[in-house]
């Protein structure tokens, strides 16, 4: 009788593993194509929001660049946006991503990284500024580039963020 031998970890690329899944070329691009697959990278934990604009949600106006310029205001009261009263916190609504940076400063850039139009761009505090988790571009808050992995990338475009007297209202334009 042979003694029983644990069998050695072997290294897989993700290819191979969707390859040996059985799943067709089309389909995975299919899959990729409709933001199915991401990145390896690390998870982007962010709040997204996907709100109707007029309703209950806290938003007004708009927030999607395929609908025209970028104008809209955030109750900062609302569930949905209280987190960014905080320095540090940020989230994703529509075209664009909302910062609280350092020192209280609302920042508010386009949400699709310029490099390949990834939807991994994140604010990081402690370096006071953007970061793409796909290939590591890397934006200040002004939103220019920082670090570029490619040659030929852009900077993110940034919008207008004006805080109302109160606080409890941000209101972002193009």
């Amino acid at each position: 009788m042979q003694p029983e031998t644990t069998p050695t970890p072997e290294t897989i690329t993700r290819k191979d593993f969707l390859r040996d899944l059985g799943l067709s070329t089309g389909a995975l691009m299919a899959f990729y194509c409709m933001g199915t697959l991401t990145s390896c990278s690390k998870a982007d934990d962010s709040a997204t929001v996907t709100p109707t604009p007029g309703t209950s949600t806290g938003l007004t106006g708009n927030a999607d660049t395929s609908k025209g310029a970028i104008d809209f205001t955030l109750d900062l009261t609302n569930a949905s946006y209280s987190k960014l009263k905080t320095v540090g916190e940020y989230v994703k609504i529509g075209s664009v991503l909302v910062a609280n940076t350092k020192g209280g400063k609302y920042v508010t850039i386009q949400r699709l990284c310029t490099h390949q139009a990834q939807d991994l761009v994140a604010y990081r505090l402690s370096t006071d500024d953007f970061m793409c988790s796909a290939h590591g571009s890397i934006f200040a808050t002004d939103g220019s580039i920082k670090v570029q992995p490619e040659s030929g990338q852009k900077p993110m475009t940034l919008y207008k963020s004006t805080l109302s007297a109160d606080g409890n209202s941000l209101r972002v334009t193009a």
